[in-house]
């Protein structure tokens, strides 16, 4: 590939794309917005910045559970992006690196390979798991590592995926059906059961779970310091809310010194043990009726099918990124649930490489002389010579790894 590359990171969540040569990728939310104030009126990515009223949104997504099923509103998301208002490009005259999710459907990439050759005409494509340039990226930060387990964390759900030389291992990964948007919902319901209804705010109370929530080292230690009153209750916070006309976004403060000052105009929410209990769920989804294991198990779990040589490689490179990776105190609860199930005979490292993760590595998969062999592009003219089957087999075939 030559310097004329896009990288695009399609999340569910958030469209983050840029040109190889960029440092950082542009951010914008994968989601059309409509405002009960200016119902006529639909807001595309940077647009929301227009919107005076931000209570009520209603958005309309191109992604459900973690796939693509509404291509109509991902294709003004897409025009949007490569249009003057993010990209300015032609891309006719550019390359593509994009990311999908991990065993994506076949209708759903071959419905993309359709789209960006024969619509938007990129002069070749190069499709892979969000994870695996994710593990492009550790690997260019780390070159003796020879394997990774990335722990995806985002909109929908949670994977966790063990590479070796950035090929995933398919038989040991692992799906948790918690993310981001899962979170924010049982926010908006507990904080609706006991204070205010907020069941249609949920961009202001996606916004509170951003600034309040935390995830807690002692789970119980903490519910006993939400039990006390006064100032001996640390963890209690103030989160006033905003009002659109002066600020457009909350801020948080301590409930201790707020009392009493509270103007007649402000809204405030009293967190205590929801500020810890809602990311809590990422580690016993059981609390909220989701048969399945917490991050720390699956972790154990997925290296446990991998084969034994691989272990000590796999638990001594784990990799946070994405979205609910992000809470303070993520890491370290990690790194000591991992420590505590893990062989002793085995050194137990966490890297936390943020949400911007598979976009640094897609920019490195741009370079030919830093990305891994086997990912090879398909050029405009060999899809047109062989369809989809020449991007099964460089897409699928060659990026999954097999003893």
């Amino acid at each position: 590939m030559d310097t004329k590359c896009v990288v695009l990171d399609n999340g569910a969540y958030a469209l983050k794309s840029g040109l190889s040569v960029d440092k950082d990728p542009k951010i914008i939310p994968n989601s059309i917005t409509r405002s009960k104030s200016e119902r006529r009126r639909n807001f595309i990515g940077n647009e929301l910045d227009e919107c005076k009223d931000l209570s009520g949104l209603y958005y309309l997504l191109p992604c459900q559970k973690g796939y693509l099923v509404n291509w109509d509103i991902q294709r003004k998301l897409w025009d949007y992006v490569f249009g003057n208002d993010v990209l300015g490009i032609r891309t006719q005259d550019y390359h593509l690196v994009l990311t999908e999710p991990i065993f994506n459907f076949p209708s759903i990439q071959d419905t993309l390979n359709e789209i960006f050759f024969e619509e938007y005409k990129f002069k070749s494509l190069l499709r892979a798991p969000a994870p695996s340039f994710s593990s492009v990226n550790h690997s260019q930060a780390h070159p003796d590592s020879l394997c990774c387990l990335v722990v995806d964390s985002g909109y929908s759900f949670t994977h966790v995926v063990p590479y070796y030389r950035s090929k995933f291992i398919p038989d040991a990964v692992l799906r948790l059906d918690v993310g981001g948007k899962l979170l924010t919902n049982y926010l908006k319901e507990i904080v609706s059961y006991r204070q205010l209804h907020v069941l249609d705010e949920t961009y202001v109370i996606n916004q509170v779970k951003e600034d309040m929530c935390y995830v807690t080292q002692d789970f119980y230690g903490d519910m006993a310091v939400c039990k006390k009153r006064g100032s001996a209750n640390t963890i209690l916070r103030e989160y006033v809310l905003p009002d659109f006309t002066t600020r457009r976004r909350g801020f948080t403060c301590e409930a201790a010194t707020k009392a009493g000052h509270q103007s007649s105009d402000e809204q405030c929410l009293r967190l205590a043990n929801e500020r810890f209990s809602v990311p809590e769920i990422l580690f016993h989804p059981s609390d909220v009726g989701i048969d399945q294991m917490g991050i720390a198990e699956c972790i154990v779990q997925s290296i446990s099918k991998t084969p034994p040589e691989m272990h000590p490689h796999l638990y001594s490179n784990i990799v946070l990124t994405g979205g609910s990776t992000c809470f303070p105190g993520f890491y370290k609860r990690v790194l000591s649930e991992v420590r505590k199930l893990a062989p002793d005979v085995f050194d137990v490292q966490v890297y936390s490489d943020g949400v911007n993760s598979a976009w640094y590595g897609g920019r490195l998969a741009t370079n030919p002389h830093k990305r891994p062999k086997h990912f090879v592009a398909v050029s405009l003219a060999e899809y047109k010579e062989h369809g989809h089957s020449i991007c099964h087999r460089q897409f699928t075939d060659l990026q999954t790894w097999t003893p």
